[in-house]
């Protein structure tokens, strides 16, 4: 019985490896056969539809007649198309220091330009945050549907055609005056870009507000986009695109942000419990309206999702910023790497640094992980004359290395501990540089510009080939300096073209990502190299203790 288990845990530590091995194969395989295209696709249909929009734009200056009320969207769970923005008369442009916010005469945000130099498109010029034909930011929508088809027709009364808020606060007045009542929309503007708002009716008329749908920047298959609801209790509801199916009704909620993978639209208020009902669109995507009795205050924000940037709105805002499965270990792991930037002013340099005290907490682990493989490695002759001596009596043979194994302190699990605490850590580290903007186009030493860069074979030229080369190579000193206790030579063989099948799976890594394992594997080669000398030493004066004893003997 001992032997089937002790044989059980060699199998497993096989297993383990292969599983590692097969799921990254399945991780590669799924990002090159299913999200490139599909990323592709994406990219392909919003070029078509800037062509179109650029074939159909005319110089007419009319708003939209055909907004239904919100009656008929919660009735239909769909919100039908806005007119091309290009269209609608801008009644006001407000600079804060790092946006441009344009208010069309709807009273609607109909777009944000992002100001600072490193927000630029794949032609150099200022990101825009918003496509011209989606549902837009600070949108109002009346239950009263005679009041809402009256307001789809009237043109709000700005009080500034032009408010420059870079370096000071700024006031707008935006007013809607309508047969049965008005509107009134009062937004302070201020430098760091976040805007307060106050929105009321004359009478008691209800109505909706809307964050707008999420902006149109980083929309890609490798993270979330959609609409993420922050509640009272510190939960999260995140609906992501093309994943409603009826309007979901929450209560509760402080904060309402459409987001894509870098960039955001919110409105939010900490200090009162909102309604919000989330409908879906033309492709089932989330479109999310906040309930109004008479008037309501909230704050907004539409740019870049800077942890420090929301932090400075709202401490509870960064909770917008999320990674998935693994904000949980990701969420930590991103102040792990700012503390770290904060003090060495280089995102490449904090994610070696941030390693490197990730593999000094662990040290203890990996010290008795690897000090358990060597004992293994030193008591594996005495294992196989065990398993020889009693080839005919497996049972007693088991008991013997069971024996074997706790007189020399030797656990065959040993090792497999440091291995999966790395696999967190990996995909934590993964998730912080996919999901934040503060990494993108971050560069580190002269040939790495961009460290959210995806290494691709289809440019061998491509620098950033040195990395996963160079991880290869530490992968493979590693697999060489380690004790290992494979007696079957084809399982030897596939545990030596582990380094290459690495190298090619970290061709389509982040560059930030292949420097983390990378630095991983250096640090773990040279604590190997300390246990091995250590072993050696230990072996060395063994020997030379068994010598002198043996020479005593002869005299």
């Amino acid at each position: 019985m001992a032997m089937n288990n002790n044989q059980n845990k060699q199998d497993s530590q096989k297993r383990f490896l292969l599983a590692i091995v097969l799921s990254l194969a399945f991780f590669m395989a799924y990002n090159y056969f299913y999200l490139e295209p599909q990323q592709k696709a994406i990219q392909e249909q919003q070029a078509a539809t800037t062509t179109t929009k650029v074939q159909n734009k005319q110089d007419t200056n009319v708003v939209n007649n055909n907004a239904p009320s919100v009656q008929s969207v919660q009735k239909n769970s769909t919100i039908p198309q806005i007119k091309d923005i290009s269209k609608e008369i801008i009644v006001s442009t407000v600079k804060t220091k790092n946006e441009i916010y344009e208010i069309d005469s709807l009273g609607r945000i109909a777009q944000v330009t992002l100001r600072e130099k490193k927000y630029v498109d794949e032609n150099k010029k200022a990101l825009k945050l918003f496509d011209a034909k989606q549902l837009r930011p600070l949108e109002v929508r009346f239950t009263d549907s005679s009041i809402n088809e009256q307001a789809f027709k009237t043109a709000v009364i700005s009080s500034a055609s032009t408010l420059d808020a870079s370096s000071n606060i700024q006031t707008l007045v935006l007013t809607q005056k309508l047969t049965k009542t008005t509107l009134t929309k009062t937004l302070k503007f201020y430098p760091d870009g976040h805007y307060d708002l106050n929105i009321k009716t004359s009478n008691n008329q209800k109505y909706f507000i809307t964050p707008g749908f999420r902006p149109d920047i980083a929309v890609d298959m490798y993270a979330n986009h959609g609409a993420l609801l922050t509640k009272n209790d510190g939960t999260l509801v995140k609906i992501k695109d093309e994943d409603v199916d009826n309007t979901i009704e929450v209560i509760g909620v402080h904060a309402v942000s459409s987001f894509d993978r870098y960039y955001t639209t919110v409105l939010f208020n900490y200090s009162k419990n909102l309604q919000v009902s989330v409908m879906k669109n033309k492709d089932s995507s989330p479109e999310s309206f906040i309930h109004v009795n008479t008037s309501l205050d909230l704050k907004g924000y539409s740019g870049p999702k800077e942890y420090k940037l929301l932090k400075s709105f709202n401490e509870n805002l960064t909770d917008i910023i999320e990674y998935g499965w693994f904000t949980f270990l990701a969420k930590p792991m991103f102040l792990m790497l700012q503390t770290v930037h904060n003090v060495v002013g280089n995102w490449g340099w904090a994610i070696i640094v941030t390693t490197i005290l990730l593999k000094l907490i662990l040290s203890p682990l990996a010290y008795k992980g690897m000090v358990s493989m060597n004992k293994l490695k030193e008591v594996a002759p005495k294992v196989k004359a065990i398993q020889e001596k009693y080839k005919d009596d497996k049972q007693k043979a088991s008991t013997h290395m069971m024996e074997l194994y706790k007189k020399e302190g030797a656990n065959p699990m040993g090792g497999c501990l440091p291995i999966v605490l790395q696999i967190p850590i990996f995909f934590s580290i993964y998730r912080v540089i996919l999901g934040s903007i503060e990494l993108k186009g971050a560069d580190w030493i002269w040939f790495v510009q961009d460290l959210t860069h995806k290494v691709s074979m289809s440019n061998l030229l491509d620098p950033y080939i040195i990395i996963p080369i160079f991880m290869g190579l530490t992968m493979f000193i590693q697999q060489k300096i380690t004790p290992n206790q494979m007696q079957d030579e084809m399982q030897r063989k596939v545990f030596m073209m582990l380094p290459l099948i690495f190298t090619f799976f970290f061709l389509f890594f982040e560059a930030g990502l292949v420097i983390y394992w990378t630095v991983n594997n250096m640090f773990t080669i040279a604590q190997q190299a300390y246990i091995n000398n250590i072993f050696k030493k230990q072996r060395q004066e063994r020997k030379e203790a068994h010598d002198l004893k043996k020479s005593d003997k002869k005299k």
